[in-house]
């Protein structure tokens, strides 16, 4: 999960004030809901020094409607000049909360994004197709979508009569739905190079399913995944469908991240590139070698192995080390400070564009919680095979 969203808060300085508020809406004039809940919040955030500018913003922001249908959940963060990032997330969080502090609260705004998929829904029939984009939080954007229709000149078989006259109709029809399916497909290929999505979910009429999906381009074709029960008319199982989309996406994110923890374990296994352990992850992401970094669910708990530790940076988010003095040895003077470990590994990983995916625990190891997967190695790069060779038990005993 890459954490691109969060880079207009690099070389901004603190204090940052961190918002996680349920945003649902439960009927149209919910305005005053979403102000309940903020109200507690601003209260707690007064007690904790916020300055009233910046709770002012927030408000502002908060109040207005997100114009996500049902559940849903949103995070704000600000710095002394204002918020800086207004993101909806896909479910509401456990609970609201509010802090303000010299570092943003980053992980489960990290954690929620985990689970959105960036999508497109492709709805198509004999005449064209209606595309549906998810937001950043992996939803649909309610009501809104594009249409695309072919240049057909003759859509439907003729069911009756027979002879030339019968068969050119029946040939004409069958080539104005390929050519229709030809424009939707061309116009995805150009959209999909444009917006990156990680998936297409393709629905609708049984045979233009089928010639769409045979005329989109490569890297098209490899993102579909159709789903039977969706259309572009009134009348469908609008819930079963729903459920059906519901458990691509599930079945998708699994995927996603066991191809992350698959290739931790392949490169962990051969001692290629992939380490472990805190000191070790922290040495290779200061040295910029970082492609995805890998946390255990749990250290969003007071449970986790690194939920007592911590790490120093510099100005830059490449500069980190475990204590002060390592920080001064790679030439670290001024705008030193000492931060959570995991809120350090996270403004690391950004920092050099490094993406975040969370284990469940048990489903690799990870010495301390933490691991990383890397663009390359060298000869100074800390081994796998050496921890597994080492009899460090030091080490050993904390893989979980």
């Amino acid at each position: 999960m890459k954490l691109d969203w969060l880079k207009p808060l690099l070389g901004r300085t603190g204090p940052f004030t961190t918002v996680y508020v349920d945003a649902t809406r439960n009927d149209p004039s919910g305005e005053t809901e979403v102000l309940d809940r903020w109200k507690g919040l601003r209260r707690d955030l007064e007690r904790q020094g916020a300055p009233q500018p910046v709770l002012e913003e927030i408000e502002d922001v908060i109040t207005r409607p997100t114009r996500v249908a049902g559940a849903h959940g949103r995070v704000l963060i600000a710095d002394a000049e204002g918020v800086r990032i207004d993101r909806v997330l896909a479910d509401p969080p456990d609970r609201n909360s509010a802090t303000h502090g010299p570092v943003p609260a980053l992980l489960p705004a990290a954690r929620a994004a985990d689970e959105a998929v960036s999508y497109l829904l492709v709805e198509v029939n004999r005449q064209g197709a209606d595309l549906h984009w998810s937001d950043d939080a992996g939803r649909l954007e309610a009501g809104d979508h594009e249409v695309v229709e072919g240049d057909h000149d003759e859509l439907r078989k003729v069911k009756t009569g027979g002879g030339w006259h019968h068969d050119h109709s029946q040939n004409r029809a069958e080539d104005s739905w390929e050519r229709n399916a030809e424009v939707v497909a061309a116009d995805i290929d150009k959209q999909v190079v444009r917006r990156n999505p990680e998936l297409i979910v393709l629905t609708g009429d049984v045979r233009e399913v089928r010639l769409l999906h045979e005329k989109l381009g490569h890297h098209a074709k490899e993102l579909v995944v159709e789903v039977p029960g969706g259309s572009r008319s009134e009348g469908v199982k609008q819930d079963v469908f729903d459920e059906r989309v519901n458990a691509t996406l599930e079945a998708f994110r699994a995927r996603r991240r066991e191809a992350v923890l698959d290739l931790f374990r392949q490169e962990q296994g051969r001692g290629g590139a992939a380490t472990t352990q805190l000191d070790d992850v922290i040495d290779v992401l200061s040295r910029g070698q970082v492609s995805e970094v890998v946390l255990l669910e749990s250290v969003t708990t007071n449970a986790s192995p690194l939920a007592d530790r911590t790490v120093w940076v510099g100005p830059d988010p490449l500069q980190i080390a475990r204590t002060r003095d390592g920080l001064e040895a790679m030439g670290v003077t001024e705008g030193a400070r000492e931060l959570r470990a995991d809120i350090g590994l996270v403004r690391a990983a950004l920092g050099q564009d490094a993406g975040l995916t969370f284990a469940v625990d048990g489903s690799v190891d990870l010495v301390d919680g933490v691991g990383a997967i890397l663009r390359w190695t060298d000869s100074s790069t800390p081994s796998e095979a050496v921890l597994s060779q080492s009899g460090d038990t030091g080490r050993v005993r904390d893989v979980v």
